[in-house]
């Protein structure tokens, strides 16, 4: 089996970058390497080290990273018990937990569990076959790491690519794909396209916080899934006109100063200031397939045994959200969290008899 880049033309990693000094072979081998370190992945290494293999899990970010870049101020609309992995109680005044909170969380449970996680590791390359394969990683400084490993866990998420507008200036600055605060954006000009829970809390928390805010939907109305308490409030400040607010419409052009509309009544150019692109994001295609992991046509849902989720690649698991391919609304962290159990039980089974 040959592998390629990540995402995006294969390349050749240059022998000439610098590899870190390696210590001894533990720092570079692993019975079970889990690519990806956030509640899923961490929940699949925890399974792994209790029924005995040597673990590593290896994020190109901080440990649960799409969590790290979640709003600042958000609160789970789940319940703590429901966020909890390898039995560590999840306790909060709250009901529904804060993102400061999960943080912490899923930091103590890493501690608890003494995860040996390698934080800010792209990976690059995996070749080889079942119980050898390699892994190559970078870092930001263009450093090299090798690792080995017997099995392999794939619980990258999705959180990490953005689904583009494929318009002329999305790769302005002003453009944003991901939002935290709104204290920058007061008493400015600012555009959110999208239809869903993203958008919705992004346009709110931005006017609630002095921003002039025009919302952008090709749907006809926001869409069913926004959470019942933000749809009648996003609803009431559209009615009043205090959010301005574009239905079957799309944006085709960002510039410096402005944004051009297509809307049902014809086209309109907004004065503008800074964009919020929330359009949703998709798991990374590319490096599935470049592991040799089969897609399906339509879904794009990696072919997999359903109780055990080892794919069609001998040796090579799929975890977390990305087992759902492109329907990312049906694995969440309260139903993922449980993958790690299931594959460590045929980890458990496979790996003892060799």
């Amino acid at each position: 089996m040959v592998t390629k880049q990540i995402s995006g033309p294969a390349q050749q990693i240059p022998d000439t970058l610098p590899r870190p000094q390696v210590t001894s072979e533990s720092d570079t081998s692993a019975d079970v390497v889990v690519i990806g370190a956030g509640p899923t992945g961490l929940a699949c290494a925890i399974e792994a080290q209790r029924v005995g293999f040597r673990t590593m899990a290896i994020d190109k970010g901080c440990v649960v990273n799409s969590i790290y870049n979640y709003p600042a101020n958000m609160s789970f609309f789940t319940t703590p018990e429901l966020l909890e992995i390898g039995d560590i109680p999840f306790s909060t005044a709250h009901q529904k937990p804060t993102r400061e909170e999960a943080l912490e969380y899923y930091r103590k449970v890493a501690e608890h569990y003494h995860l040996d996680i390698r934080q800010y590791q792209w990976v690059k390359t995996v070749t080889g076959i079942d119980n050898d394969f390699q892994i190559t990683a970078t870092d930001s400084l263009g450093r090299i790491y090798d690792y080995r490993t017997r099995k392999l866990i794939v619980s990258t998420g999705y959180y990490d690519l953005s689904n583009p507008l494929n318009i002329p200036g999305e790769d302005l600055s002003k453009v944003f794909h991901y939002y935290r605060e709104p204290h920058p954006f007061f008493d400015m000009d600012v555009v959110v396209i999208g239809g869903k829970n993203s958008a919705a809390i992004s346009a709110l928390d931005l006017w609630r916080h002095g921003a002039r805010v025009t919302l952008v939907h090709r749907g006809s109305k926001l869409h069913s899934h926004v959470k019942y308490w933000i749809l009648p409030d996003i609803e009431n400040r559209i009615k009043s006109r205090e959010i301005a607010a574009y239905f079957g419409s799309t944006v085709v052009e960002i510039d410096i100063d402005y944004v051009n509309l297509e809307t049902p009544e014809g086209p309109v150019r907004l004065k503008n200031d800074f964009v919020f692109a929330m359009t949703g994001y998709h798991p990374d295609y590319d490096f599935l397939r470049s592991m040799g992991i089969e897609l399906s046509p339509e879904q794009c849902r990696p072919v997999c045994d359903p109780l055990t989720l080892e794919s069609n690649v001998p040796g090579i698991y799929v975890a977390g959200v990305i087992v759902a391919g492109s329907r990312t609304n049906e694995i969440f962290i309260e139903n993922g969290r449980f993958h790690g159990k299931q594959i460590a039980a045929h980890l458990k089974q496979s790996l003892s008899g060799t």
